[in-house]
């Protein structure tokens, strides 16, 4: 049987000035006569000669190699290997061996040159809710002022923090979070292992969780306004940490000065037909705002409308350029929703304003993250280059729920096997560049989903399995806050409870287990840089391996009984030592024995 290896990293990939050279490794009993490199010239097929090299990488293993040339082409370089006997033919990619020639988007890909922002991969993100993570003292009288909430039809709660969270008014409820609280906690995440924060909205909107903005150039005041922020930038750079914004351009809240649904005066386009700002939202013909999602507190906004543009993104002072600019300096913008928006009250020439979102972004701050929420599938956007990564529900959130909590995001059973979850993982990645794996942001749950333990319910043992397996798959890890110390929550606003700063009520073992898991991340290249291969899955045992040049990291999730898997013999698993890094099981040559719902992880060189 023939067996094929290649990784889009060191040791199959070497660039020298201007060649990429391609290895492709193969053992087997009936070896081609013939192995030729399907590459790209802008845009066109090429076929190269590959040639066999005389050493061997490993006993019984042949190693073919081709180059690329690297001095003209686009720099996203798409390749597949085709091996020939006299006879027939067979196609190696991401995903295995085809009988057939593989799509263009079904390649290898590798950015060279990457004009990505080159620090994401290296981080460990932290989502905070900010009016549920730290509340600090002393308040001005700003941040407590109850006021009329038009959406909900109240006035707005204040709570303690140890007041319990209810269902009753959920948007319309307030613990007092804000900006400076989070910045007394910077000690706290330093210890965690946290590098970079992303924050949801901070700008001035009724709601507790600002999705309904009403002023897109301030800080709310309820979370310290713009001085508060000015501060935690100030912090945060001072500690090393980077600082990304949300920012909902999808819809404006109706309470923006530009719709002014609630009469304040400001010539607003929700009863004004002559207002300036009137073609910045879609109307129906009996006059009605075209809202999101049926929230008339969420009218859309129209991006064809070229004012809006320039406002939103392409004006020299837009607002996507304004928090990237000094004093702020914002490292980029996680953006909501980000596959509705567009022109007519829906998502007309959506990928025209995306890429014109990230193109202002690059022009202000090359280096900036411009990361897009998708729930489905994110890689129509990411494959054009659009936006640098996705929140990676699709590719590693959902099917990580499937095998681990048997339910999928709208709740419904499902109940899949090691084989399933692997094979839905490896083939959404796989038309994905290696770097734009690296860089997509990886969480367990959000401030739009229960919180994973919850979901867990009788199976909540498994809870460490999936902490492992988010600080050891391709992709940014990133914390939902609170979820360190076992914060528990359905549905939203469930998922949205104050953060737990008494330790008595926090889970100290998962919290070390957390920062046992970040420490291996900084300190090992291979988890943050390095390909990745699934090695064995089957039933309850998924085993999976990093590699980069000759560091080697390997991971095994067992979610049933206590097992032995015996592992195919394999050249990424050749090295001198094996070192049990974290977990209890043990390796023995090929025989892995796994304790029951555990998840273990070695070293190796």
């Amino acid at each position: 049987m023939l067996k094929a290896w290649h990784l889009p990293v060191a040791p199959f990939l070497k660039q020298q000035q201007d060649q990429l050279a391609i290895t492709l490794w193969l053992s087997g009993e009936t070896p081609p006569l013939r192995v030729t490199l399907r590459a790209e010239e802008d845009n066109e097929e090429i076929t190269l000669p590959m040639h066999r090299l005389r050493s061997e990488p490993s006993p019984g293993i042949t190693a073919w190699r081709a180059e690329i040339d690297l001095s003209s082409g686009q720099s996203r370089r798409r390749y597949s290997f085709k091996l020939l006997w006299e006879n027939r033919q067979s196609w190696f990619t991401p995903q295995g061996f085809s009988r057939f020639p593989p799509a263009r988007l079904e390649q290898f890909a590798v950015d060279v040159p990457d004009d990505g922002p080159q620090w994401v991969a290296d981080q460990v993100f932290y989502q905070i809710f900010p009016d549920r993570f730290a509340r600090t003292e002393p308040r001005s009288a700003e941040q407590d002022n109850v006021y009329y909430h038009h959406a909900a039809g109240r006035d707005i709660v204040l709570r303690d923090w140890d007041e319990p969270l209810t269902a009753e008014a959920g948007g319309s409820t307030f613990y007092g979070g804000d900006l400076d609280g989070i910045s007394e906690k910077l000690p706290y995440l330093k210890t965690l292992g946290v590098t970079a924060l992303y924050l949801n909205p901070v700008f001035v909107a009724p709601s507790v969780h600002k999705y309904d903005t009403e002023d897109y150039r301030h800080v709310d005041p309820q979370f310290g306004g713009d001085q508060a922020l000015l501060r935690l930038r100030h912090n945060t750079r001072r500690e090393g940490m980077r600082l990304v914004l949300d920012g909902v351009f999808n819809h404006s809240g109706d309470s923006h000065a530009w719709f002014d649904r609630h009469n304040r005066g400001t010539d607003g386009a929700c009863h004004n037909p002559s207002s300036h700002w009137r073609d910045w939202y879609s109307f129906s013909e009996e006059g009605q705002a075209l809202d999101w999602l049926g929230y008339a507190s969420l009218p859309k906004l129209d991006f064809s409308s070229e004012t809006l543009m320039n406002e939103v993104y392409r004006g020299e002072d837009s607002i996507v350029r304004h928090w990237l600019k000094a004093p702020w300096d914002m490292d980029g913008w996680r953006l909501d929703v980000v596959h509705m928006l567009g022109e007519a009250g829906g998502a007309r020439n959506n990928l025209q304003h995306i890429t014109g979102i990230t193109k202002a972004a690059k022009e202000t701050q090359p280096e900036a993250y411009i990361l897009g929420e998708h729930f489905g599938d994110a890689r129509q956007w990411l494959q054009a280059d659009a936006e640098d990564a996705a929140m990676n529900y699709r590719g590693f959130t959902f099917p990580l729920w499937g095998f681990l909590a048997n339910t999928d995001i709208s709740y419904d059973p499902q109940m899949i096997d090691a084989r399933t979850c692997m094979a839905w993982m490896d083939n959404y990645r796989a038309s994905l560049s290696h770097q734009q794996q690296l860089r997509m942001f990886n969480q367990l749950d959000s401030h739009d989903t229960a919180r994973f333990k919850s979901l867990l319910g009788k199976d909540v043992a498994r809870l460490p399995l999936a902490v492992v397996w988010l600080f050891t798959w391709p992709g940014v890890p990133c914390i939902y806050y609170g979820d360190e110390v076992g914060l528990d929550g359905n549905n939203d606003p469930f998922c949205r409870k104050p953060f737990p700063w008494n330790k008595a009520q926090q889970d100290l073992d998962l919290l070390a287990l957390y920062q046992r898991m970040t420490k291996l991340r900084h300190r090992t290249q291979a988890l943050r840089h390095g390909g990745c291969q699934v090695i064995y899955a089957e039933d309850n045992v998924v085993v999976f391996v990093r590699v980069l040049k000759q560091q080697r990291v390997l991971v095994a999730i067992n979610r049933g009984d206590a097992c032995e898997v015996v592992l195919d013999a394999s050249p990424l698993l050749a090295v001198k030592e094996w070192q049990l890094k974290e977990g209890k099981g043990t390796l023995q040559d090929d025989v892995l024995t796994l304790p029951a719902i555990s998840a273990s992880v070695w070293f190796g060189n």
